[in-house]
């Protein structure tokens, strides 16, 4: 299996000249005015990003968010600047905890040792002591006897420095929970629960390093979700993702993996699915489920029972990557939404039952 692609790090992002940087503020000040974005740092690093053009997936999602949203909203930048800008330092950082907590684990593993082997060195002072009542040589037992009070304090200090060991130990298991907590909250979107498009983005990987066949990639996405927002407000719509999040969850087969890839939209990793006709059957069966929610608007106790998805499907190839796969699903959702919406579409190269 090859290794995963390390992250570029932030200077490895920004490595242009003077004249070079000049060019690509000059390309991104624009878009930020033409968007009606405030200028900060975090935009700032974005649009510079895009104008460079070399992250794709990050420039699709700008497009899409400006596309979606009358402003930009900030929760949505922060997120983009975390996973395409510092990345790599957050995988170097958890990297760097990890071997601190390991360190420190074989600190304690040696102190224990010899805290053990110095009970047993005193053990066997006392029994020579003992031994040495009627003594042979006149200064031997006050010798020993140093000698025995010497190990006694080298114990000691060794029993209070384990004391204090031990109560690090257990700041450090709490800073392991709390940085164990931190790692589900970089990988699982908090609003839907499911992970993450940047999680996603590495699984994906990973599966297609270690197996093709097997896989297929479903992806939907809320039919008329703005206009859903735009006239029942964010709140509600949220609600509504949260409720597809909790369906994904409970309706995934064994191994597979569901993400929220942005906005309304959403991905599935089905594995142990080696034709089409498996992939329509899930992604229809979820199509029903969320053509059947049903929830209340509190202000006016309207109850919704208009909300659809679209889907599209592709089976993995021998030699897919992560883009040519998601292209090749992303197509067959454009087919479905092109079609008429609410219906499951598989990629125009992979036979199947239409729905």
């Amino acid at each position: 299996m090859n290794a995963p692609k390390k992250a570029p790090g932030i200077l490895e992002l920004y490595p242009e000249a003077t004249r070079d940087a000049a060019a690509l503020l000059k390309k991104a000040v624009p878009l930020m005015m033409r968007h009606d974005i405030p200028p900060n740092p975090v935009h700032y690093a974005l649009w510079y990003t895009y104008s460079k053009g070399l992250e794709p997936e990050l420039n699709r999602r700008l497009d899409k968010t400006v596309a979606d949203f009358d402003s930009f909203p900030p929760e949505t930048a922060a997120k983009l600047f975390r996973d395409y800008i510092i990345h790599g330092e957050l995988e170097e950082a958890r990297a760097g905890q990890q071997q601190v907590i390991e360190l420190v684990d074989d600190i304690e593993g040696n102190v224990s040792r010899s805290i053990t082997g110095s009970s047993h060195y005193q053990a066997s002072l006392e029994l020579g002591l003992a031994a040495l009542q009627e003594p042979i040589i006149d200064d031997l037992p006050s010798v020993l006897s140093e000698l025995q009070e010497s190990t006694q304090l080298m114990q000691d200090q060794q029993t209070q420095f384990l004391y204090r060991l031990n109560a690090a130990q257990r700041e450090i298991k709490t800073l392991r929970g709390q940085l164990e907590r931190a790692h589900v909250a970089a990988t699982l979107d908090n609003l839907t629960q499911v992970f993450n498009r940047n999680a996603f983005s590495r699984l994906l990987e990973q599966t297609l390093s270690a197996e093709h066949d097997g896989v297929a990639l479903v992806m939907l996405d809320i039919d008329h979700f703005k206009q859903f927002n735009d006239q029942y407000g964010h709140p509600l719509g949220d609600r509504v993702l949260q409720h597809v999040g909790q369906l994904l969850r409970e309706a995934l087969p064994a191994r597979a993996i569901a993400a929220r890839y942005g906005g309304e939209e959403f991905c599935i990793i089905l594995r142990d699915c080696f034709d089409s006709t498996a992939a329509h059957a899930f992604a229809e069966q979820l199509r029903l489920k969320i053509q059947s929610l049903r929830i209340k608007v509190r202000r006016t106790d309207e109850v919704l029972d208009s909300i659809t998805a679209s889907f599209g499907f592709a089976l993995a190839r021998q030699g897919d990557t992560l883009e040519t796969l998601l292209t090749r699903a992303d197509d067959a959702l454009y087919q479905a939404k092109r079609d008429g919406r609410n219906q499951v579409n598989p990629n125009s190269g992979d036979t199947a039952l239409r729905a």
